[in-house]
């Protein structure tokens, strides 16, 4: 059994600013489970965009507000208890709203290393 508390994760390399905000990696590839579980927060009012070429990913939101835009010009709200799921690699826009951080549960299959970050200034989607 893997028994862990999001804050003592703040203390490890588990804790990774990945570029507009923060992912409390809780479980990882070398935990054995088979999938990576975060803790992820996407600073108020940023914008980031993002493709997993060799990861699919779903994120629950568990606080805040924000959006996420396909690349052809579809535009999803996400609100508390809203789920999306990138099922096809999908290049994507995720934007938080301005006026509070956006909080979601992320599941990455196959599962992450745990230090993977990303580059929000780059040219294309960040991913990795």
């Amino acid at each position: 059994m893997i028994i862990r508390q999001k804050q003592a994760i703040e203390a490890t390399d588990r804790f990774v600013h990945w570029g507009n905000g923060t992912s409390h990696r809780m479980l990882v590839e070398e935990d054995g489970m088979g999938f990576t579980l975060c803790h992820t927060i996407v600073h108020a009012g940023t914008t980031t965009r993002l493709q997993y070429q060799d990861h699919l990913e779903a994120c629950y939101c568990i606080a805040g507000s924000g959006w996420v835009e396909e690349v052809n010009g579809a535009h999803h709200p996400i609100e508390i208890g809203t789920l999306y799921a990138l099922d096809q690699h999908d290049d994507h826009i995720l934007t938080a709203a301005a006026d509070a951080d956006l909080v979601l549960v992320s599941v990455f299959n196959p599962p992450l290393t745990g230090q993977e970050t990303h580059s929000p200034d780059a040219e294309g989607p960040s991913g990795y």
